[in-house]
């Protein structure tokens, strides 16, 4: 399954991308959402894992982009801070399909990547 991350935290980049590597996905990183909608663009992902926060294009604003523009069968995990529920509800009504709260288990986010990827087979 290929996958986009965009996320500006370099730790959380690399925890995410080896875990989803060792589960035998392809994954590109990006450290903010304007690199990242340019990806996603470029190689038509089969899933976005996003944070809300990030410098120049922000997690909402990628899901909006791609709901609307793109492929809007694109699945899209919003990675969020504690604290952040009106965010989380406004990402939910723009077309996000999960979201786990920061800090969260790479476990746990290998499970729900795993349904996506089960969905989509």
């Amino acid at each position: 399954m290929k996958i986009v991350i965009a996320e500006d935290d370099e730790l959380i980049r690399k925890t995410i991308q080896l875990r989803l590597l060792k589960d035998g996905h392809e994954v590109v990183c990006c450290e903010n959402g304007l690199v990242a909608l340019e990806q996603i663009e470029k190689i038509r992902p089969q899933l976005i894992i996003s944070d809300i926060m990030m410098p120049y294009v922000t997690g909402l604003e990628i899901v909006g982009t791609v709901k609307q523009s793109y492929t809007p069968e694109i699945p899209i995990i919003i990675l969020s801070g504690m604290g952040q529920e009106e965010i989380v509800l406004e990402a939910f009504q723009l077309g996000a399909d999960d979201f786990i709260t920061k800090p969260f288990s790479p476990n746990e986010l290998s499970l729900r990547v795993k349904r996506f990827s089960q969905r989509q087979k």
